[in-house]
């Protein structure tokens, strides 16, 4: 099986600024929340765990798999999006004409690099690269791999996964520290 799961929060969730690769650390409410979620998820079996570099993801990997014998791998390839210029930008939403919201309110017309931003081209070149060398041939050998990432690149896996259109990019609504099967 294939399971994946986005951060906890951090400071910058609460302030709603763009993170995008900035290294942001959870904050103790995202502890909080990836201490529940080892509770609520104590019952399912995970055989290993691949994590986005990033501490954010690292640490609630580590809160969630706490007295498992669990292997958690990174993999440069699960970091989150960039957002290039915009990483550190506070409520894009309330800037009228903010040229990144469009990745967030009409992927489909984000068809190229906004500001120094990743494309959609490159994060799905990544995942999928991830997904065919890492993750799905272990779960093709019968393992249960979780995936611990973020919101974008989340989602661009299971796009991948579920070959999801452009405009359904951010359809699955992955919430923080809420596990979500894939295959």
């Amino acid at each position: 099986m294939l399971y994946i799961m986005r951060h906890g929060k951090t400071e910058w969730n609460e302030l709603h600024k763009l993170q995008g690769r900035r290294d942001i650390p959870l904050n103790e409410d995202g502890r909080r929340m990836a201490r529940r979620a080892h509770d609520e998820y104590l019952d399912t079996h995970f055989d290993l765990c691949f994590s986005s570099p990033l501490k954010r993801a690292t640490e609630t990997a580590e809160i969630l798999l706490r007295g498992r014998n669990v292997p958690i791998r990174t993999d440069d390839r699960l970091a989150e999006m960039s957002f290039g210029l915009y990483e550190g930008l506070a409520n894009s939403f309330r800037i009228p004409d903010c040229p990144i919201n469009v990745l967030f309110q009409d992927p489909a017309a984000y068809t190229e690099s906004i500001g120094g931003a990743e494309s959609f081209e490159e994060l799905f070149a990544r995942a999928d690269s991830f997904l065919t060398e890492r993750a799905l041939p272990e779960v093709h050998r019968g393992k249960d791999v979780l995936i611990v990432g973020h919101g974008a690149l989340n989602s661009a896996i299971i796009c991948c996964i579920k070959q999801l259109p452009i405009s359904a990019f951010w359809s699955s609504g992955l919430e923080q520290c809420k596990l979500l099967r894939l295959i």
